[in-house]
């Protein structure tokens, strides 16, 4: 039989209710604190600098920094979701709050590349992809999403704009999930813990494959670790080389898809602008309903994305090391390295590595 979770993840084993009756995942920001965040990145920003040019050391962001430290505590070694309510939207145009976002991170980890184009940040908006085509993203199409865990240990939502209408925020414990999963079905527990292929979706470096294996569950040290993106189990059965997903392992899919969006275990929020989630992808799987824009391009819907590897990471199982590259604790891992990973963004991570102290020897 499978291992359960250890103690260190039943903070992480919630349900929605308990997300309801305990508020203690959300924080909130003093007006002084959201002051001191505005003029520290109105003091450093400069229309014409790239984000990576740009040190930590330059934002003193105040005491507003330790109840985001907080929320990513709690988000890393607690439930695996936060919310931090006030960041200073309506006092900063788009631009600065988008390096506020960045700024924000630069304080907790070193950034991830996100994609194809090797970017370290996403703007989270509709811009006509078709998330189920063969190197279709969600971040940028207005498309319900299926529950996913991104690539990073800890993933930022900065809110700028909500949408007309939907675009409503999931987010499920999978420690739970697990858990539910094991009971009912134990035989499909066990496939769970055997390896899926994962497309890699038209965006892999030149020295990785256009698809990996990897388990839905592992373990190490007591930890239980999910991983599942059903949209990418499914172009990835479009490549050549990869094996015809079993009837078990369809049925496993379904039933984990199902677990997911139980209303007990499903909790449900809108992210108003000024919001910043914090999720941990290891014990936390999220969505999104798909969404209506406003016609005004000002108004659309826009939040800021970032992929973190925070400096006080835990060893990950064995099986995470071809996706995300280490899997040794406080080194920089994750994220998709694309097509563009040269020596300018080396450099920004090797400076933003020393400046945590974390070790950037990866493959």
């Amino acid at each position: 039989m499978s291992e359960m979770a250890g103690d260190f993840d039943r903070s992480a084993a919630w349900r929605a209710e308990d997300l309801e009756r305990d508020r203690s995942w959300v924080f909130s920001l003093e007006d002084r604190d959201r002051r001191q965040l505005a003029a520290a990145v109105k003091a450093a920003y400069d229309p014409d600098r790239d984000l990576l040019d740009y040190r930590r050391e330059e934002f003193d962001l105040g005491p507003g920094l330790a109840t985001v430290a907080a929320a990513a505590r709690e988000a890393h070694f607690g439930r695996g979701v936060a919310l931090v309510r006030g960041l200073p939207r309506e006092a900063l145009s788009e631009e600065e709050f988008r390096l506020l976002s960045w700024a924000i991170g630069l304080q907790l980890g070193v950034a991830r590349p996100q994609g194809k184009a090797t970017h370290y940040l996403s703007d989270v908006r509709a811009a006509g992809m078709n998330y189920r085509s063969a190197g279709g993203r969600g971040y940028n199409s207005d498309a319900g999403l299926d529950f996913h865990a991104d690539t990073c240990d800890l993933v930022t939502l900065a809110c700028y704009n909500k949408a007309k209408a939907g675009g409503q925020s999931m987010v499920t414990s999978s420690v739970s999930a697990w858990a539910a999963l094991a009971a009912e079905r134990p035989d499909l527990a066990e496939v769970a813990r055997r390896p899926f292929h994962f497309s890699r979706n038209q965006e892999e470096a030149p020295d990785e494959a256009p698809f990996y294996p990897q388990p839905l569950f592992d373990f190490r040290d007591g930890r239980l670790f999910c991983k599942w993106n059903r949209n990418r189990v499914r172009t990835a059965q479009e490549l050549e080389g990869v094996p015809p997903l079993t009837e078990a392992q369809r049925e496993t899919a379904d039933l984990l898809d199902a677990i997911l969006r139980r209303p007990g275990l499903m909790f449900s929020m809108w992210l108003e602008p000024g919001d910043l989630q914090i999720m941990n992808n290891h014990v936390a799987l999220h969505s999104r309903t798909a969404f209506e824009d406003f016609a005004e391009p000002e108004r659309r819907r826009l939040l800021h994305r970032l992929w973190l590897a925070p400096p006080d990471s835990v060893p990950l199982p064995e099986s995470w090391r071809v996706y995300f590259r280490s899997i040794e604790p406080g080194t920089v891992r994750g994220g998709f390295r694309g097509h563009h990973y040269d020596d300018t963004r080396r450099a920004f991570e090797r400076r933003q590595a020393a400046a945590l102290g974390m070790s950037t020897a990866i493959a």
